[in-house]
């Protein structure tokens, strides 16, 4: 990973210092309304203003941004001449100011970058601060992009994407409320296990995997139920920011699949997504990485020893589970406004992800539509037909 990471509580206060590092004069700093006026800019553009660094702001990211964001995002930064992008905010606006980022110097739109190493021309300097622990995006080599017209939310991917510089700031995620700390985190928790089981990880990515696995299981309660704890609020930003490193190698799943499905067809934020899927599609892997989710139950606290295998692997499901229910997630994706209706294209814009195809069990569309239809229905049975055999679908 290219990223200078800057780790502290009040670091965000010497942005401009780094920033000025990087030999830029003017920066577009991007971010969404909810930042802005919560005050989250307020030291990070006194830090400018300390070393002569002027700034532009664009404040119009949304949930799941859309390239329509990005376009206009990319307009203000030529009007204005800035030479660097600086990303504030959760997964969202560090995404939209990568692209912005990418688009500034790329011809084109940025539709035209999804998939794999598409990007020629690398893009200008991008800095990261993350507002939320959740997608570690500010050491991911890639951005998601939702194109409006066919409510679908595409991946660009390329190693261009890392940014330059990421700031990691636990005095700016103290004011989230509750529920953006739930969602972020478990968003978090499902990179890492995603990664960590995926069919490509190698041992790297499980290393920063199931570390982050193991800094969530300890961390993400103390910041949801204490909330000003400095110390958990400083380790769940290093744990997603590890999760983000884990799946810049290793890809996703099927959760990431189908959780961008449902973002870019009913506009459900990323994190809640992947946190009310989780148990499902891990219930659907489970005879394909028991192995490893006995390792996942080990690193999130459970005490395993004893327990045949499957057994063992069953604690890291029944203990997601809990995390979601102790943190009022939703344990179905139909409070979350998903209609069944849509099922041909939930199934068809699912299989499109390359996600599917390094998930570790064999995906095909049935499945796919029996884990979207038992996610919204909040069916989390599981029957055992033999001792080491599972009945999941």
């Amino acid at each position: 990973m290219p990223t200078r990471v800057e780790c502290g509580n009040g670091m965000s206060k010497k942005t401009g210092e780094l920033v000025n590092e990087l030999d830029v004069s003017r920066v577009l700093i991007v971010t969404d309304k909810g930042v802005r006026s919560a005050n989250l800019l307020e030291g990070i553009v006194k830090s400018l203003h300390a070393v002569n660094l002027e700034y532009e702001i664009y404040d119009e990211v949304e949930p799941n941004p859309s390239a329509d964001t990005i376009r206009r995002g990319t307009e203000v930064l030529r009007q204005r001449n800035c030479d660097a992008v600086l990303g504030v905010g959760g997964g969202s606006s560090i995404d939209t100011a990568k692209a912005i980022a990418v688009m500034a110097v790329n011809p084109g739109d940025i539709l035209d970058y999804e998939g794999v190493g598409m990007i020629r021309i690398p893009p200008l300097p991008i800095i990261a601060i993350p507002t939320t622990a959740g997608t570690g995006s500010e050491a991911t080599n890639s951005t998601v992009v939702t194109n409006k017209e066919t409510s679908f939310k595409l991946g660009v991917l390329s190693s261009y994407l890392f940014s330059d510089l990421a700031i990691l700031d636990p005095a700016l995620t103290i004011q989230l409320p509750q529920e953006i700390t739930a969602s972020t985190g478990m968003d978090a928790l499902t990179h890492a296990i995603e990664s960590y089981t995926s069919k490509t990880a190698n041992p790297v990515s499980q290393g920063y995997a199931i570390q982050a696995i193991k800094m969530i299981g300890e961390h993400l309660p103390k910041a949801y139920f204490r909330g000003t704890d400095i110390e958990s609020r400083e380790k769940m930003l290093v744990a997603a920011m590890l999760a983000g490193v884990a799946f810049s190698q290793s890809r996703l799943g099927n959760v990431h699949a189908i959780s961008h499905t449902l973002g870019g067809t009913f506009d459900i934020p990323h994190g809640i997504a992947n946190a009310a899927l989780l148990p499902f599609v891990m219930k659907f892997n489970l005879p394909a990485c028991a192995a490893q989710y006995k390792d996942i139950a080990i690193a999130l606290g459970r005490e395993v020893n004893g327990l045949p295998e499957m057994e063992a692997a069953k604690e890291a499901i029944e203990t997601v589970i809990r995390m979601n229910e102790s943190m009022n997630i939703p344990l179905n994706i139909k409070d979350l406004g998903v209609s069944l209706q849509l099922m041909e294209k939930l199934v068809e814009d699912s299989m499109r992800s390359g996600n599917v195809h390094v998930n570790p069990r064999l995906t095909r569309p049935a499945d796919i539509q029996a884990i979207i239809e038992k996610a919204y229905h909040g069916d989390l049975e599981v029957s055992y037909n033999e001792p080491n055999k599972m009945s999941v679908l």
